[in-house]
């Protein structure tokens, strides 16, 4: 009992850690300035995938993993790698927790993309839940049909990519280190968005190229925080903390960015953080049933 519960207080450590990891990542691709998203998303990437590969190298693990599951790690890569330029080109048009609260939503994507691909059960509370989300989203995104739209749909287009992403990491589940998988990703990532990159580079100051080196460092950091996370405690006990990213960009964005939602934003993020709640609580309830 009591080595459950320290395990469960890792893993809340752990997600807390990812949460600030991902939102520090935001603020510096914000801070680098007006560069192409696709630069951005590049140098982000550069970074997992050197310390990816030093993971792999120390570990003799596989580059690429086994034949078996190519398709699932190169479809992982092309929607994690479509979310996280969808989502730089948010972070750099909205108010940051509003870029990241629009990304948040990819919890709800994943429930919809496991049970239509993966068959998992979809319950009418789960999908009552994924329809207040996108309620709360509406509240954020505040519809005007105009080119203000834009980014708001960048934001909510990479919450769908990522949890598109999320679903193919849960089919892959342990049949791949986890290393390999974002080693993966962030070899695709570079190669694919490098020719692309060249086409539209804009030279960078030395201040510039050093947000984004700090946005791979703590990206980095947050993609393996959430990882081990869930290595010691399950998704339903923990995962709602991942959204202490909105308390954590909501700071950033007042101190650095002077930037302060306005009141229906606000009320959006509640709306969507109430929603998650229910469903974390709805969730252990099912466990319990089934345990």
């Amino acid at each position: 009992m009591e080595e459950t519960m320290n395990n469960r207080n890792t893993g809340i450590i752990l997600i807390i850690l990812s949460a600030f990891g991902f939102a520090m990542m935001s603020a510096f691709v914000k801070l680098a300035g007006d560069l192409p998203s696709l630069q951005k998303a590049f140098f982000r990437n550069v970074i997992s995938f050197i310390i990816a590969l030093a993971m792999i190298i120390r570990h003799k693990e596989s580059l690429l993993g086994k034949k078996e599951n190519q398709k699932l790690l190169l479809m992982r890569s092309t929607f994690g790698t479509l979310g996280v330029v969808l989502n730089f080109y948010a972070i750099d048009h909205l108010i940051l927790s509003d870029a990241n609260m629009l990304n948040k939503l990819s919890p709800f994507f994943v429930l919809l993309f496991c049970a239509i691909f993966l068959k998992e059960k979809l319950t009418s509370n789960h999908i009552i839940t994924i329809l207040i989300g996108f309620l709360g989203a509406l509240l954020i995104i505040k519809p005007a049909f105009s080119v203000d739209l834009i980014p708001y749909i960048a934001g909510l287009s990479s919450a769908v990519f990522a949890g598109a992403a999320y679903s193919c990491v849960r089919a892959i589940g342990n049949k791949e280190k986890h290393y390999t998988v974002v080693f993966y990703f962030s070899c695709f990532s570079v190669v694919t968005l490098f020719p692309m990159m060249i086409l539209n580079y804009v030279p960078m100051t030395g201040l510039q190229l050093t947000y984004l080196i700090l946005a791979g460092v703590f990206a980095t950091l947050g993609q393996f925080a959430i990882t081990l996370a869930y290595r010691y405690a399950p998704a339903r006990e923990i995962s709602i903390f991942d959204y202490s990213n909105i308390i954590f960009s909501a700071l950033i964005s007042l101190v650095i960015f002077k930037q302060i939602p306005d009141a229906i934003s606000i009320l959006g993020y509640l709306v969507i953080f109430s929603a998650s709640f229910y469903m974390f609580l709805y969730n252990k309830k099912l466990d319990k049933k089934l345990s």
